[in-house]
């Protein structure tokens, strides 16, 4: 039976699944548009620290007032109204709820929601991919001890190209290598909020009349979210990353089997069996046309000659060899693809993506030389950016994860380029995401295998 098919018999069987949000910005905005289109499910409450926010995007994106004046969560289970606040535990906690969405983009909030959900018997959808870059393989220990689904969330890239990723080893392809598009020039490492939008081709005055936020398109902009999302395609299908960082190979759409391929036959990876991100610009900053930049993408390896004589039958576009073939997908739609992994992880008991082992790991690194005494302000600010490492390469140096290296005190002296450790740091080691995250490095005492 398909999900759709399902969700119409709960709609039916009058036993919606019954969802918590936290957040309501514009991913969780985009989901919310959803909710009304989607027979079968019940937004008991949304848990926002600005619930006048929250409304305000709910009447933008076109839900009616009269479905959100429930004046508790109990009241609202009752009716089929939705409630409004700020106090996320009683989300949580509630017994009537299946699902919680985990939509803030906060990385050590999001790992205080996570938790406290798996205590209260709860799935969670976690969007905030930053949390899962430094600690989703504890993550989804923890939930596996406590009985719950721990989920990537459909609509974002990360776990698009882990259902791609699945569908090639379902059919018995080996991976050669999988991934999403970027917008992608070396220089963009040391992009800041002040430069952004220059790099985006945007004007200051467009993207303040749009309410853009610099630094969060910032993020992506100087290559901290493509790190963050290959890791966490990495610890969920075990395929390896590069040992020094993404190359960012320039290519077309039909240009990426060339591409994804060996070094020894002509590609730019290490070995098969890699995550990699393709770069829509070239090196000399030309757009490429059909590019894949908004996309995802996975290469598969025909074995033998029964299956490359299939491709060329059936004019799939390959590598010359003939064995090298591309799947993808130009676009994905981000809020709006939610649904997904609420509908799988509730009806079918199956995440949309879930780390297996901890492979990969995302290092705060260096925009400028940095000086003690200065603030490191996270992905997307002025000081570090997100280099995609080896999990084991990463312990043995100390790393310091992107996702901690938030209102923190350098101690000593980085150059520009340099991955930060613990060391050159003053951090807080009583959040729980940074327990959590030294945990995770005792649990995890040896790299698990990557695999094709």
């Amino acid at each position: 039976m398909s999900l759709y098919a399902k969700l119409q018999q709960r709609a039916a069987e009058g036993r919606p699944i019954r969802i918590g949000l936290i957040g309501a910005g514009k991913f969780g905005s985009m989901y919310l548009a959803q909710i009304p289109r989607t027979p079968g499910v019940h937004l008991v409450g949304i848990a926002d620290l600005s619930p006048d926010a929250a409304r305000t995007n709910l009447a933008r994106v076109g839900w009616q007032a009269e479905r959100l004046q429930a004046a508790s969560l109990d009241t609202a289970v009752k009716n089929g109204s939705t409630h409004i606040g700020e106090d996320w535990r009683a989300l949580v906690s509630h017994p009537a709820i299946d699902v919680i969405v985990e939509c803030t983009g906060h990385p050590i909030a999001a790992v205080d929601h996570c938790l406290e959900a798996f205590s209260h018997g709860k799935h969670v959808v976690n969007v905030t991919v930053e949390a899962d870059a430094f600690c989703g393989p504890l993550l989804a220990h923890k939930a596996a001890q406590a009985g719950v689904i721990y989920s990537l969330a459909f609509g974002d890239q990360p776990a698009l190209i882990c259902d791609l990723v699945d569908w090639a080893r379902t059919c018995g392809f080996p991976v050669v290598a999988a991934g999403r598009g970027h917008k992608w020039l070396p220089h963009f490492n040391q992009s800041t909020p002040d430069t952004v939008w220059g790099n985006y081709g945007l004007t200051p005055e467009q993207a303040a009349r749009g309410g853009l936020n610099p630094k969060m398109f910032n993020s992506f902009l100087d290559g901290s979210k493509p790190s963050i999302e290959s890791s966490a395609v990495s610890n969920a299908t075990g395929l390896g990353v590069p040992s020094n960082g993404l190359l960012y190979p320039p290519a077309s759409v039909e240009d990426i089997p060339f591409v994804t391929r060996p070094i020894s036959e002509g590609g730019v990876l290490e070995r098969k069996g890699m995550v990699e991100v393709i770069s829509s610009l070239e090196a000399n900053g030309r757009k490429i046309p059909y590019d894949i930049r908004m996309g995802v993408w996975v290469t598969v390896e025909a074995e033998t000659d029964y299956i490359k004589n299939c491709f060329e039958e059936y004019n799939a576009h390959t590598d010359p060899s003939g064995r090298y073939f591309t799947l993808y997908k130009r676009w994905h739609l981000i809020g709006l693809e939610v649904g997904m992994s609420v509908a799988s992880v509730a009806l079918r008991g199956e995440p949309t993506g879930v780390a297996q082992g901890w492979n990969a790991d995302v290092v705060a690194t260096a925009k400028r030389d940095l000086q003690p005494g200065e603030m490191l302000d996270g992905e997307g600010g002025y000081t570090v950016w997100g280099k995609l490492l080896p999990a084991q390469t990463s312990r043995q140096m100390g790393g310091l994860p992107l996702g901690l290296a938030h209102d923190i005190k350098v101690l000593r002296p980085v150059r520009q380029g340099q991955s930060l450790c613990w060391d050159d740091v003053a951090i807080d080691t009583s959040t729980r995401a940074y327990q959590l995250r030294r945990e995770m490095e005792a649990h995890f005492a040896a790299p698990t295998s990557p695999a094709a």
